[in-house]
């Protein structure tokens, strides 16, 4: 049975932007999916809801408001070179990835202390320390909330790209993912290229020998180090996408930016540090208001307190029309708008 309730939001997002749902449902079993479609005919609108960690909610939601809370991991199969494990959407993400190496089933350690579900992993395409989750994608099952029919998808089917999928560009509450299915190399190899890592002592100590856990604590470490907690400080981690330009415009940029950060792609383009570029600009440790720009890392916004969606927008149009001005950059910003007019 289903229960709609009215619903203060402002604990369900990581920003602690103030929000508050009209109608909000919590989904607690994959059961639940036939009866979900059949509740949001009553609606004109519904977003589906995981750990609020990629999302800018404005003050009200006139929308029927889906909160995915299943839990439970399983091995689904194994093979002579690789482990399939599947878990459900509303497992939190870190937790997922400590079980899996805590199991042996290497190969996610570099996407460790990310925020939010796993359900909304795969709607990202979330990715840090060299590793992308449509590397270790196997597949996943999801209800059409539409034409109410169950779905297995593959990862050519979830149309995967930088911070982005069919899932992110679909129409809001099209698409309710219940199971993401990933496969880890049995032969598992560590994935060390950013300087981060190759820095830390431990792996720099470890060398050939280092372990998938030697990376997973040391991957924490550095994110605790550069990103604020949450709980303590509102925030919805990067809050930009990284810019990719052609190498033409690499070039141009680099005549009057000498010391330009950038990473060279596999097709000749280069994806830009929007980080650096925001910090050159002299907007790291900023506030506009309640709103602001945190003191270590340039491309997370935070919640100063009592900030809401607009505070949020109004120093992210700012920052994007500056990087704009400067480098002839678009910033395209990363966490989801929900319920902006």
């Amino acid at each position: 049975m289903l229960h709609v309730i009215d619903q203060d939001l402002t604990s369900f997002n990581t920003l602690g932007l103030r929000s508050h749902a009209r109608a909000f449902v919590r989904c607690e079993s994959a059961d639940q999916a036939q009866a979900l479609s059949d509740l949001a005919d009553d609606y004109r609108h519904v977003f589906i809801l995981g750990g609020g960690s990629n999302v800018v909610l404005a003050p009200e939601l006139d929308c029927l408001v889906i909160k995915v809370e299943t839990a439970g991991v399983r091995l689904l199969r194994e093979t002579d070179d690789e482990w399939i494990v599947e878990a459900q959407a509303g497992e939190r993400w870190h937790d997922f990835v400590e079980h899996c190496i805590a199991q042996g089933w290497n190969g996610l350690e570099n996407l460790a202390l990310i925020p939010g579900t796993v359900g909304a992993a795969p709607v990202q395409n979330i990715g840090a320390y060299g590793v992308e989750l449509d590397q270790r994608f196997h597949s996943l099952v999801a209800w059409d909330m539409r034409d109410r029919r169950l779905v297995e998808m593959a990862a050519q089917d979830c149309g995967f790209l930088y911070r982005n999928s069919v899932f992110k560009q679909a129409e809001q509450g099209r698409w309710l993912i219940l199971q993401v299915r990933l496969c880890l190399p049995k032969a598992w190899r560590p994935v060390l290229n950013y300087p981060d890592l190759q820095r830390h002592p431990v792996l720099q100590a470890a060398g050939e020998r280092v372990t998938a856990r030697q990376i997973f604590d040391a991957v924490c470490e550095i994110r605790q180090g550069k990103l604020p907690d949450p709980a303590i400080l509102g925030n919805a981690g990067s809050f930009f996408k990284n810019p990719v330009v052609t190498a033409t415009a690499y070039e141009g940029l680099k005549k009057t930016h000498s010391d330009l950060v950038a990473y060279p792609q596999p097709d000749g383009t280069y994806k830009l540090a929007a980080g650096w570029m925001i910090d050159h600009a002299g907007w790291k440790g900023s506030r506009m208001g309640a709103a602001g720009v945190h003191e270590r890392q340039a491309l997370v916004l935070v919640n100063g307190g009592g900030a809401n969606a607009g505070d949020i927008a109004a120093l992210a149009d700012a920052i994007t029309a500056d990087i704009a001005a400067r480098f002839g950059v678009e910033l395209e910003q990363e966490p989801v708008k929900v319920g902006w007019a």
